[in-house]
């Protein structure tokens, strides 16, 4: 990170940091929205006896867990979390794969099954954005020897198992964006899910949280904080960020607003721009890479 911020310094100054920052921010914060709406709409259907609905679900799961657990000064602290989030993905993804092979067959028949593309599939590239540059990251972060060869082929592999699972969406069947949205609000073992999935997404909370605060860390306050600036800064970034997601429930205009202000220039614009600067000779020049190059 540290070398990128340096590459991007000497080839562009000081505004182009402000702009990466300002975008770091953006998908930081704007995905801790996304998290809240996420959470008021699954859990909601899980407690449906609670009175207040989502505002409540969402305020109760803020006060309890994600406040607390985003003032930790120290991310490693948030490791059983993390591990507790994997485990309930894989929950998860055993959930839904098995309400596909028991009700896949009752799905009736439609006429636009096999259509490709709609007007909107424009909007569906900021959405995959989000998700892809916080994989990128991640993977980079993960690697135990984290070298530009290792990193492209993990990402390779990595993204084009990603990209045959989400291709599968729009050919098998038309989804919501919500995956539990699309069963019946009495399927047990689709409740069971959702309760699993609600959990993931507030552990997963404290992480956004802790990258939003980073970056007003590093552009105000030259990355040091005192303990009561560190719990003033927090209170305000979960206070925006549920204030947001209370009042607003579209969870796809959020996710691709988050893309269009933040994943799309981090992911293309920004590195492409680098690269042109550091690159010699004509800029549509075709680039072969090898093992050697890279």
């Amino acid at each position: 990170n540290n070398n990128k911020k340096k590459c991007f310094l000497s080839k562009y100054g000081a505004i182009i940091l402000k702009n990466i920052s300002f975008c770091l921010y953006c998908i930081s914060h704007i995905a801790m929205i996304s998290y809240n709406i996420i959470t008021g709409d699954t859990l909601t259907k899980v407690f449906m006896r609670i009175q207040g609905e989502r505002h409540f679900v969402i305020l109760m799961s803020t006060l309890l867990f994600t406040l607390p657990l985003s003032l930790y000064r120290d991310i490693a602290k948030l490791g059983k979390v993390s591990l507790l989030s994997m485990l309930l993905t894989l929950v998860i993804l055993i959930t839904v794969v098995v309400r596909a092979a028991t009700l896949g067959p009752q799905i009736p028949a439609s006429d636009d099954a096999w259509v490709f593309a709609r007007w909107n599939a424009i909007q569906a590239v900021a959405v995959m954005s989000f998700g892809e540059v916080l994989l990128f990251f991640m993977i980079y972060g993960s690697l135990q020897e984290p070298t530009l060869s290792s990193w492209s082929l993990v990402t390779h592999v990595s993204g084009t198992k990603s990209t045959k699972r989400i291709a599968c969406f729009p050919v098998v069947f038309l989804v919501q964006g919500d995956i539990f949205e699309n069963y019946c609000r009495n399927d047990n073992l689709a409740t069971f899910g959702r309760f699993c999935y609600g959990v993931s997404i507030i552990t997963t909370f404290p992480l956004e949280c802790f990258v939003t605060r980073e970056v007003i860390s590093n552009v105000f306050f030259k990355g040091e904080l005192s303990n009561t600036s560190h719990v003033i800064i927090t209170l305000v970034i979960i206070s925006a960020a549920t204030a947001i997601s209370l009042s607003y429930d579209c969870l796809g205009i959020v996710l691709e607003l988050n893309g269009v202000l933040s994943a799309i220039p981090l992911m293309f614009i920004f590195p492409a721009a680098c690269f042109l600067k550091l690159s010699d000779g004509r800029w549509f020049r075709v680039y072969l890479f090898t093992k050697e190059t890279l």
